[in-house]
């Protein structure tokens, strides 16, 4: 069997604070391969970011640290590589795109000069003219109007959304065997959000790229994803095929998620509560707070590991799916029925993240 283009096996990435140890990332794995698009959703909060920063190690130390579990890439432990061996890495076979434009772009150099520089700085043949010529093309592929003359304008003269696109251009300007793509259409109107992500799929078909994207709209995970990993509060609740996951979620939080969507059944629903603390979570499943199912076993314990929903690579996380348990007990007796308004007990309702 081929090994993944990326595998994430117990990742545990924790900040060490004054009021305790945040456990942001508490034993995710995860498996990218080479043409595939993996989607990471939850709500604001879950250990999204935080898991695709620490697979390039940019997590700042201190106060965080990766304390346990293996990052693999092409078949090498990222996390035993020296700064030297991140630096080639970062920007050159794995592009980032990052969650917030402003703070990634460098406000006093153009921004063709730090598009150069990435194409530059993995291509060490490549000359200034050759280098411009590039950079002009993948603005003008990112959808920035009049790529040739705006090059040479600074961050301040452009929109959020223009910014976001030039972040874009600058993590596709290597041809990365892997995209790390962090809420890359948030701040972008649909039209420019549809043009973005036909620009991810012809770039992953002409370079058979992996892409992690971290994101809230299921509208875009249901347009590009082939699998979803689903997290809450560090840890990983369901995985799976993204027709599995629309069509026959299985853990009461991936259901609750997609009630918050327009049009999946009478009415929206919001998710009761909110995320528990990271610096002391509950035992058991973190979601059970949360969770209208909730029973003795789940509030006990470790969260429970990942239980096979059927033949395939579905698996959830839920001690309703445990060998000689009744998954009817969350799916319902014909396994349809979705969770609708989860409430915590005596909380107050609040709005999931999902929309």
């Amino acid at each position: 069997m081929t090994e993944p283009l990326l595998s994430i096996r117990n990742l545990k990435t924790h900040f060490h604070t004054d009021e305790g140890t945040v456990r942001a990332v508490d034993g995710v794995s995860l498996d990218v391969d080479r043409g595939e698009t993996v989607c990471v959703v939850g709500e604001s909060g879950s250990g999204k970011t935080v898991t695709a920063e620490s697979i390039t190690r940019l997590i700042p130390e201190p106060p965080g640290e990766i304390v346990d579990g293996t990052v693999r890439f092409d078949g090498e432990d990222v996390t035993a590589m020296s700064e030297k061996q991140l630096e080639a890495l970062r920007g050159g076979r794995i592009g980032h795109i990052f969650q917030n434009p402003q703070g990634a772009l460098n406000p006093v150099y153009t921004v063709g000069w730090q598009i150069r520089e990435a194409i530059q700085l993995h291509d060490k043949k490549a000359k200034d003219k050759e280098a411009r010529e590039r950079a002009i093309d993948l603005l003008d592929r990112v959808g920035i109007p009049d790529a040739t003359s705006r090059i040479d304008d600074y961050p301040h003269e452009f929109s959020g959304g223009m910014k976001q696109r030039i972040v874009i251009a600058m993590a596709l300007a290597s041809n990365p065997d892997l995209l790390i793509a962090d809420e890359p259409t948030t701040a972008l109107d649909v039209t420019i959000q549809m043009q973005i992500l036909r620009l991810l799929n012809q770039v992953q078909e002409e370079f058979n790229t992996g892409i992690v994207m971290i994101t809230h709209d299921l509208g875009v995970v249901a347009e590009v994803a082939d699998r979803v990993v689903v997290m809450y509060a560090g840890k990983v609740m369901e995985e799976g095929d993204v027709y599995e996951i629309f069509e026959n979620p299985s853990h009461p939080y991936t259901r609750a998620l997609l009630e918050c969507l327009p049009g999946r059944g009478e009415k929206m629903s919001a998710i009761g509560g909110s995320l528990p603390s990271t610096t002391s979570p509950p035992d058991g499943c973190r979601f059970h707070p949360r969770c209208p199912y909730a029973v003795g076993d789940c509030e006990i314990g470790e969260q429970p590991p990942m239980y096979a929903v059927d033949d395939g690579d579905h698996a959830v996380s839920c001690v309703h799916f445990e060998p000689g348990a009744d998954p009817s007990v969350v799916l319902g007796e014909d396994g349809s029925d979705a969770v609708g308004g989860a409430r915590a007990d005596g909380g107050d309702e609040t709005g999931g993240d999902a929309r």
